[in-house]
């Protein structure tokens, strides 16, 4: 859950294996379907890297029936095995996986000053082993029937005549191409870029398959915009959220202060409205970026919140 403190070096080892992923000679099977999920079910991001059957048994114990995946620990490391444990799990407690997402392989700098040449496809030293894990969890995720595939792309340029916004969509496309081989949707998270970049992006790339995860308080976070612009802005391409609360930041050199939900600014009543009426059916992803006891009794305090706020928008 700890992503931004997510360093981890591994940038010249080499991830892909050309067409055939984990060892498979041919494209992977598909999965057997999970049974549909009530529109804006609520969920837990969750890294089983950290203990597959504690971390997927907590989604259940919690009173949610999904999840999200974070699953960088695993680049590298993606087997059928695996595959097959997780799925075993997943079963075993009723949990939905909706979304596999990886940001990695690292350094990655959750800051201002080292984040634009270390986060996501818009670096060039990094870019070929993102796309590459990427790739990576596009196939693993098939193999477990999750249909979205997630990550931060970077630091978009607003102007889209330097070199590196070309390159950032090409990128994009390329990994969105590899998901549609696998039937899945691309989503690029919100955080790093205004929301008009992001939505210039979608138009350029120009794949069906491309959309928006929607992180509430990333915006924030990065002093971007609130969500609820983001939400107007780039509303029906929204297929995946996280419910996250944030203050801006202060610090010109820091972001801005992650903070359990109902703490912050975010109006998820208004994020939420807006995204109803553009016919959002997808889960809300409570992604709690802290640890231990005190992020299970927060995210308890949050699933009430939640709760009681998408009670209100649908009455």
């Amino acid at each position: 859950m700890q992503r931004r403190t997510f360093v981890k070096s591994a940038v010249g080892a080499s991830l892909y294996a050309g067409s055939s992923l984990l060892g498979f000679a041919g494209s992977p099977e598909k999965a057997t379907p999970y049974p549909p999920l009530k529109p804006m079910a609520i969920g837990l991001l969750i890294k089983p890297s950290e203990g597959p059957e504690e971390k997927i048994s907590q989604v259940s114990k919690l009173g949610l029936d999904n999840c999200f995946l974070s699953l960088d620990d695993y680049i590298g490391k993606f087997t059928p095995q695996l595959a097959q444990e997780l799925r075993g799990l997943l079963d075993k407690y009723k949990v939905v996986p909706t979304t596999a997402e990886v940001v990695g392989p690292g350094p990655l700098k959750w800051n201002f000053q080292e984040g634009p040449s270390t986060i996501g496809v818009v670096p060039q030293a990094t870019r070929a082993a993102r796309i590459d894990a990427l790739r990576q969890v596009s196939d693993f995720a098939k193999l477990l029937g999750i249909r979205q595939i997630q990550t931060h792309c970077g630091f978009i340029p607003e102007n889209p005549r330097e070199p590196l916004y070309e390159e950032a969509v090409a990128a994009i496309r390329q990994v969105a191409d590899h998901c549609a081989g696998n039937d899945q949707h691309f989503l690029m998270e919100t955080g790093q870029e205004t929301p008009i970049t992001m939505l210039r992006a979608l138009r350029d790339v120009n794949r069906p398959n491309l959309g928006v995860g929607l992180d509430t308080a990333n915006l924030i976070l990065y002093g971007k915009a609130s969500p609820v612009e983001a939400a107007e802005i780039l509303g029906k391409h929204v297929r995946s959220i996280h419910a996250k609360d944030g203050k801006w930041p202060t610090n010109p050199d820091e972001l801005g202060e992650e903070v359990r939900i109902g703490e912050g600014i975010v109006d998820f009543a208004k994020v939420f409205t807006l995204l109803k009426q553009v016919g959002y059916t997808g889960a809300v992803t409570i992604e709690r970026e802290i640890s231990g006891a005190q992020q299970i009794e927060d995210v308890r305090k949050e699933k009430v919140y939640l709760e009681n706020v998408l009670a209100k928008i649908s009455a």
